[in-house]
């Protein structure tokens, strides 16, 4: 019987299998470069109180980090999976559009990507994350802001490209849609999740191994580096289990 690997190949495909591309404006280019910035530090300034202090520290982040994943959600994607929109060749006619409902098509999507971040994806996660070895007795408002930051880096922006398909979100969760940086976001975030629980059972006796901090610290330093590898170095490649 044949070993199963898993292998990465550019992906060739159409449609809405196609990897999405940020919007071409000088705001969505500039905030797309900005984000990283700001979750890395908003991690490392707030990492001394995250020891200190887990609980209170993941509260107070929990709702800037919402607006930053808002923000780039608004400025930076195409909603629905919709294609960026092209250039006008010179000459052409643009339909006319008011700035405000254009805006407002925008909100909205973001802002019910939010709300069912926090309602569906971080209540599904905190199982997955007691699953996969949280303590079960005990912290639990400790696990449940880990799983609401978790949800935050990894599925707004993919509910606002993406839109609620099932088949869709089927293959987002086979690895079946090729990376991109929204999708390389998520993937970072969770890789990095599951590498920041290496050091926690280590007997160094340190007060950073604490549950969660090494976690939360890997899930944004993951979700920086898979967004950056996902829109840079591996966009457009799907992962390919055989």
């Amino acid at each position: 019987m044949e070993a199963e690997s898993t292998s990465a190949k550019p992906f060739e495909g159409s449609g809405a299998s196609k990897p999405v591309d940020i919007l071409t404006t000088q705001a969505s280019v500039f905030y797309a470069n900005l984000q990283p910035v700001l979750l890395l530090s908003t991690i490392f300034l707030s990492f001394k109180t995250l020891v200190k202090d887990p609980v209170s520290t993941l509260t107070g982040l929990a709702p800037p980090l919402a607006l930053v994943q808002a923000i780039y959600c608004v400025v930076c994607l195409p909603s629905s999976g919709q294609a960026p929109t092209q250039a006008h060749k010179p000459g052409q006619k643009r339909k006319a559009q008011k700035a405000g409902q254009h805006l407002w098509a925008k909100i909205t999507p973001a802002f019910v990507s939010t709300v069912l971040t926090t309602t569906l994806s971080a209540p599904v996660l905190y199982i997955v994350v007691v699953l996969f070895g949280a303590p079960l007795v005990s912290h639990h408002p400790h696990t449940f802001l880990l799983a609401l930051h978790l949800a935050l880096l990894t599925t707004p922006q993919l509910y606002y490209v993406h839109g609620l398909d099932p088949t869709t979100w089927l293959q987002i969760a086979s690895l079946q849609v090729p990376i991109d940086e929204t999708y390389g976001m998520s993937l970072g975030a969770c890789v990095g999740a599951w590498l920041g629980a290496i050091p926690i059972p280590l007997d160094w006796d340190r007060d950073w191994q604490r549950w969660p901090v090494t976690v939360v610290t890997g899930l944004y330093i993951g979700a920086v580096v898979g967004k950056i590898a996902g829109g840079y170095v591996f966009k457009g490649w799907k992962i390919k289990l055989s």
